[in-house]
């Protein structure tokens, strides 16, 4: 029987990705139903198709082949975000200085904390380098740990766990830390957690939204500049 569903999966070349929208769209109404935090319809939507994968023993290089389609659509998505942006055009000019210096002190935060990780754990240089680009997008991430010599199918995961986090706590250290101020909150977010972030940072407000999706483009070509450097650090 697991020989007849692998060849009709294999003959359907689309499969993945009706699985992947069907489990991230199970998981929007999960969340939506409940309105608890921990309920992210990317967290529940990874764990739907790991759960199918695993119990149909379907491969998972059969999985990644038949769903690269929304892979393809990371950078357009990516790029539209910088809609947003546009429209608080004049909020982003008044504010360039304060913008770019939080950005920086984000990334190079990012960076340092898995130096000084990776000395902690005496960790192999191969696995500091993967953990190296967590923040940034996985558009630009996996290229980034890959040139580095890193895992790249790790990065990624890595990556998206960070989004993951970064969206589920992201309210609860604004308010801990008493973040009041929008642009500040933006910056926060899209520095430490890239897109996945951001989708919590639109739902927060207009300006969050706006600067987060400008930290994400900001902080990519940082830490595609700077991570060579801090690699140089690793034990």
């Amino acid at each position: 029987m697991r020989e007849g569903l692998l060849a009709y999966l294999s003959g359907s070349g689309v499969w993945g990705v009706v699985l992947t929208i069907a489990a991230f769209g199970l998981g929007t109404v999960l969340n939506r139903k409940t309105h608890k935090a921990w309920c992210n319809p990317l967290l529940l939507g990874s764990l739907f198709v790991i759960l199918l994968l695993s119990v149909l023993r379907v491969p998972y290089p059969d999985y990644k082949a038949s769903a690269a389609p929304v892979s393809y659509l990371l950078l357009p998505a990516t790029v539209s975000l910088a809609i947003p942006l546009y429209e608080k055009w004049q909020l982003l000019k008044e504010n360039t200085a304060a913008i770019l210096a939080g950005i920086l002190a984000g990334v190079v935060v990012s960076l340092g904390s898995i130096v000084l990780m990776a000395w902690a754990l005496k960790l192999e240089p191969a696995q500091a380098v993967t953990l190296l680009p967590k923040s940034v997008t996985t558009a630009i991430g996996m290229d980034v740990a890959a040139t580095l010599g890193g895992m790249v199918s790790l990065a990624g995961a890595v990556i998206i766990l960070t989004g993951i986090l970064g969206s589920l706590t992201a309210e609860w250290v604004c308010r801990t830390l008493k973040i009041t101020d929008p642009l500040a909150k933006g910056i926060a977010i899209g520095t430490a957690s890239h897109a996945i972030g951001t989708s919590k940072a639109l739902e927060m407000g207009e300006v969050e939204g706006a600067m987060s999706g400008l930290a994400i483009a900001v902080a990519g070509i940082l830490t595609a500049v700077l991570a060579p450097v801090f690699a140089g650090l690793l034990p």
